[in-house]
């Protein structure tokens, strides 16, 4: 049996020796299936690496053109704001020329009617003094002259009244009809 051992032990030592080197080629293959797989992995990192930098670029690109957008938008929202500002300015300095022109025309009428107010007063006042001067020649014609002498005591100032209403009257109107003359007539009929 010693020589049947020997002879196994042989095969094994034979089978060994020449296994071993198999082995070692196995490792080398083992090993560089791993560094291939190691590199594949690399490579596939880089790839998708890649495709995320350019997935964020396009994102940083539509933010960037949404930016300049909306900067556009909000100049022109400005522009168009400075053009309306502009034509409401000239709106008010066009309403404020035209409320000095119309105070003007409003003080104007207010001068004008006052001076209104004031012939119509002297018109009151030459018509009262007419009506108190028919009075009295009414008075006087129906020889009622104590009457007509109280009435023109009341009035002392008609006289100055007739003579403005005479200074108002035209030459011609004078010649038709004077009434300071018929007043200074009446007056010397009443008081001799």
């Amino acid at each position: 049996m010693n020589t049947e051992q020997e002879h196994t032990a042989n095969d094994l030592q034979h089978e060994a020796e020449h296994t071993r080197p198999h082995k070692r080629g196995s490792v080398m293959v083992y090993l560089a299936v791993l560094f291939a797989a190691a590199f594949l992995l690399l490579l596939l990192s880089y790839f998708m690496q890649q495709r995320i930098n350019r997935e964020t670029l396009d994102d940083l690109q539509k933010t960037s053109t949404s930016a300049v957008q909306s900067l556009e938008n909000l100049i022109e929202e400005r522009d168009r704001l400075v053009q309306e500002r502009q034509t409401l300015e000239e709106q008010l300095e066009q309403l404020e020329r035209q409320s000095e022109t119309l105070q003007t025309q409003l003080d104007a009428a207010a001068g004008d009617t006052a001076q209104a107010e004031q012939a119509a007063q002297a018109a009151q006042a030459q018509a009262q003094a007419l009506q108190i001067l028919n009075e009295v020649r009414a008075l006087y014609n129906q020889h009622r002259n104590r009457e007509a002498r109280a009435l023109l005591e009341e009035y002392p100032d008609l006289e100055a009244r007739l003579e403005d209403f005479t200074q108002g009257m035209s030459q011609e109107e004078r010649e038709l009809y004077n009434p300071l003359e018929s007043y200074r007539a009446l007056a010397g009929w009443l008081n001799p």
